[in-house]
């Protein structure tokens, strides 16, 4: 990543990241520092197929929210994060598009989720930091989504001593949830492609 002149090595804004080249790899600034965030086809396609899912759920429960993700901005207290994917109500949506902005207030959030790529930095940052970051910004709803060896979902409710596993499903299981609103899917719809 090119970085601007007398930045070389940190502490970076949110001018920086602004500025970061458009060559399709996509950063997250948190407590001064970017990082390149891992992308794959697998990665890219899980979090497609769920933004699928959720959106077809909220048509079928005629719930007022949009779904949205990376590229899309979040500010928590650490930084700007780019949730794979997340969810916002169609009010909170329609002002950030009235302003034109990509980025959402992290306490507008309903849900984010975050599909972890394994043996990469950003696997402890979707395991351990934005669970206390997300949990810090009172986003009600945190999904962890393994790809490997099958697809899992980690399903986290906010309480107020922090994150705390409600389900977990595999592969063949089923994923049911009535909050943000109902919606119902196999893991392993995830892994489909087109």
């Amino acid at each position: 990543m090119t970085v601007t002149a007398g930045h070389e090595h940190g502490p970076y804004t949110l001018y920086d990241l602004d500025q970061a080249p458009d060559d399709g790899r996509r950063h997250e600034l948190a407590h001064g520092w970017l990082t390149e965030l891992p992308g794959d086809l697998w990665h890219d396609n899980a979090a497609e197929r769920l933004r699928d899912i959720l959106r077809n759920g909220a048509q079928q429960a005629n719930a007022e929210i949009h779904v949205a993700g990376a590229p899309q901005d979040v500010t928590t207290p650490a930084g700007i994060r780019k949730p794979d994917v997340f969810v916002v109500s169609r009010d909170v949506a329609r002002g950030a598009l009235e302003r034109r902005t990509r980025t959402y207030y992290g306490p507008d959030l309903l849900l984010a989720a975050e599909i972890v790529t394994p043996r990469t930095a950003s696997e402890q940052a979707d395991r351990v930091r934005k669970v206390a970051e997300y949990a810090a910004t009172g986003i009600p709803h945190y999904w962890i989504i393994d790809l490997e060896p099958r697809p899992s979902v980690t399903l986290l409710r906010l309480t107020d001593a922090g994150y705390r596993v409600v389900g977990r499903a595999r592969s063949g299981d089923t994923v049911s949830v009535t909050e943000p609103f109902p919606v119902a899917f196999d893991p392993a719809r995830l892994s489909e492609m087109e």
